[in-house]
């Protein structure tokens, strides 16, 4: 049996820095993850190249302002700027509470306001490791025929996407779509340097892809300039969408920075009209 690796055997394991390491490791790692020399940020947080060298070596210790400017100017996540803050001796400054915490009650109804009034279209929202948090009522329909694995919480949607038994085999452009979420995926662990991130992209890509041999319409050739389509086939023929994601602009909080909702757009009038079709017998059995 297989014993399960700390986060801190993990970061260990990747030569990331961890929760007991220093905080010129945590800041070394993150301008040579932002590929950024001494010089480089130097210029960019306005210090001298000696002073900051002293500081990633240990000889220097930073003020509380010091480390929020380097964060900034290397674009570090407020989850990760909590841990440079600890590393440098000074409590974290950025709140991380669940969605379910009765202070996060008036983000948890923005969320489910902007959720709801995209239908009779789909739309989610994802945590930062994409696990499903919310959904409107026609994602369901979507997920419809996946393992009953799979839709165990928490729901990772793009295991759920890509993995045999999920959705892939009824995603008409299933290649074209899998590039997309693959390198959508390596764009995040390039920012972020998550472990866990690299690890789904590891075990996603390790997925054979499987055959499919659905006629997925052409799309308006203006809409494929400018977004990827996912086509998935459903009782009624083929949808094509677009999606757009939104993130909160200006948070406070680690939860909400990492929060992201994803919006699905008919890509055709075929798909609209079969969207709303859907939402009205949904309605309807409801009663």
């Amino acid at each position: 049996m297989n014993t399960p690796r700390t986060h801190s055997s993990k970061a260990a394991a990747a030569g990331l820095p961890g929760a007991r390491d220093p905080f010129g490791a945590h800041l070394r790692h993150w301008r040579t993850h932002r590929r950024l020399s001494q010089l480089d940020l130097a210029q960019e947080a306005e210090v001298s190249t000696r002073h900051l060298s002293y500081v990633e070596t240990g000889r220097a210790a930073p003020s509380r302002e010091m480390v929020l400017r380097l964060a900034e100017r290397l674009d570090v996540p407020l989850r990760e700027r909590n841990a440079l803050l600890v590393a440098a001796g000074f409590a974290p400054m950025y709140r991380q509470r669940s969605l379910d915490d009765p202070a996060m009650a008036s983000a948890r109804r923005a969320i489910d306001l902007v959720l709801k009034g995209h239908e009779p279209f789909p739309a989610l929202a994802v945590d930062r490791h994409w696990n499903l948090v919310a959904h409107n009522a026609l994602v369901p329909l979507l997920m419809e025929g996946c393992s009953a694995e799979l839709l165990k919480p928490p729901i990772n949607v793009l295991r759920l996407s890509l993995h045999p038994d999920g959705v892939a085999p009824r995603i008409a452009n299933l290649a074209q779509w899998r590039t997309h979420l693959l390198e959508r995926l390596q764009q995040q662990i390039a920012s972020t340097g998550d472990t866990v991130l690299q690890a789904l992209h590891d075990e996603l890509e390790g997925y054979p892809p499987p055959a499919v041999s659905h006629d997925a319409p052409l799309l308006d050739t203006a809409l494929s300039a400018v977004a990827v389509p996912f086509q998935v086939v459903m009782p009624s023929g083929v949808l094509s969408f677009i999606s757009t994601i939104t993130i909160f602009g200006t948070p406070v909080d680690v939860t909400l920075q990492e929060l992201a909702v994803e919006s699905f757009f008919p890509a055709d009038e075929q798909t609209a009209a079969a969207l709303t079709a859907l939402a009205a017998a949904q309605q309807q059995a409801r009663g």
